[in-house]
């Protein structure tokens, strides 16, 4: 079976395939899709702040965008039965929520979050309706396969051999290259919290206070109390942010499409009423858990600020974020995103801090190889290319607009402008070739 092998994986309308062009950042390849969600039920201070800094800030640009309406749920509305309780307690407090003499807490909530989002998950069909964007249903429930083509990059040969084949045929082609592109679709589930740092700091500071007390001779207590009074007004300033996010992933097997094929789906031309309402009610969509991580940081203001306090705590919100989804992508090579070497000589791509990068991490460089008769794409390594530490771009979100991302430090004479970081690993590598960080 011939192959075509694609340097990048970039399909232009005329068909012809390219090793590198002008500008990479405009290639076209596949990507993993997502959807983001916000628990909202938590009460912290400058909530709304937070919560509105998530709705707005920029989409992760490495995947594609698969928004649904469901953009929040509060988990307080999904309870659990004491069947799905004994999975979590120990059976004393499970006898108690059974016999109603333990109400529901703020941390018992919290405990249960995992089970009660994945009970959300359910009831709602989210799983369901991430599939109905692909096949942008209509109200008629009618499904296409445009979203598909679009996304899946396909290349001249593929789509001239499934506009020839029968409709069946065809259909069937778009089915096997749609499912490697459809099996890496996400839903991230993230949970906030603010806290003021002055109550931690206060209780530290008097604890400190106690030991110094018991230990420090009497002429000398003074002078270290001064400085544990030092150290409380440094830290008391500002608030905690805390953020937690849940990884799941959508089903989307061999059993998984070729049920919906037969069963589910519709066109334009069949309409069908009977299979309109079984997907309405289907329990054939699944989203699976693959797991979790956190990030926190601190959020201090200062009189020297240019930036409003709002504008401090949305820039801090969506730092957060990316820090959070950098450690999901690190953790769950499932979750990893690819991106195109902007330059091959010096090695360049358009990453950074904001990905996680330090500097000395490890990538394969891949080429993409997609069979001209099934559409579907494999990936082969071809070289390793190493971080250099020195190189390293500042992308971290700036709430700012047209201000270039600087490396060195706050307040520093000398800040040398860098817009790419850069690698070492050879010169035998080219513009828009794939990369991909090993674990």
């Amino acid at each position: 079976m011939k192959k075509q092998l694609l340097v990048l994986g970039l399909i232009v309308s005329s068909g012809t395939f390219v090793q590198a062009q002008e500008n990479p950042l405009d290639l076209k390849f596949r990507r993993s899709s997502l959807h983001t969600m916000v628990i909202e039920s938590d009460k912290f201070p400058k909530k709304e702040i937070v919560l509105k800094a998530f709705n707005n800030a920029p989409f992760p640009e490495k995947y594609n965008d698969h928004q649904i309406s469901q953009k929040s749920f509060d988990p307080i509305n999904y309870t659990l039965t004491v069947e799905e309780k004994a999975t979590i307690y120990k059976p004393s407090k499970v006898g108690a929520f059974a016999t109603g003499l333990l109400e529901i807490e703020t941390d018992s909530v919290s405990k249960e979050l995992p089970l009660r989002i994945e009970k959300y998950l359910i009831k709602e069909k989210i799983a369901n309706k991430i599939v109905a964007k692909w096949f942008n249903r209509q109200a008629d429930g009618s499904f296409d396969s445009k979203l598909v083509e679009d996304r899946g990059v396909f290349n001249a040969s593929f789509l001239e051999t499934k506009a020839a084949q029968s409709s069946s045929d065809g259909e069937a082609l778009l089915r096997t290259a749609g499912e490697e592109l459809i099996d890496n679709t996400f839903v991230v589930i993230n949970k906030f919290n603010f806290v003021a740092n002055e109550p931690v700091a206060r209780a530290v500071r008097d604890a400190a206070k106690t030991v110094a007390a018991q230990k420090i001779p009497a002429m000398l207590l003074g002078k270290v109390n001064k400085g544990i009074d030092a150290v409380y007004e440094k830290t008391k300033e500002g608030f905690s942010i805390w953020a937690t996010s849940y990884l799941y992933k959508l089903v989307w097997d061999k059993a998984t499409s070729n049920t919906f094929y037969t069963d589910l789906y519709i066109d334009k031309t069949s309409l069908n009423p009977k299979k309109k309402a079984a997907f309405d009610t289907s329990d054939l969509f699944k989203l699976e858990f693959v797991g979790d991580e956190s990030a926190s940081g601190l959020v201090t203001f200062s009189l020297s600020e240019k930036r409003t306090e709002d504008q401090i705590i949305e820039l801090s919100t969506v730092r957060i974020i990316d820090n959070v989804y950098a450690k999901l992508q690190k953790k769950y090579d499932v979750f990893k995103t690819k991106t195109p070497l902007y330059t091959g000589d010096p090695i360049t791509a358009k990453i950074g801090k904001k990905e996680g990068l330090e500097g000395g991490e490890k990538f394969d460089v891949l080429e993409q190889v997609q069979d001209p008769k099934t559409g579907v794409i494999t990936y082969k390594s071809v070289g390793t290319i190493k971080v250099e530490k020195d190189a390293v771009w500042d992308n971290t979100f700036n709430i700012e607009e047209n201000s270039a991302p600087l490396v060195g430090a706050v307040g520093s004479e000398t800040k040398s402008i860098i817009d790419r970081t850069t690698f070492s690993g050879g010169k035998k590598f080219q513009s828009g070739m794939l990369i991909k960080q090993i674990k």
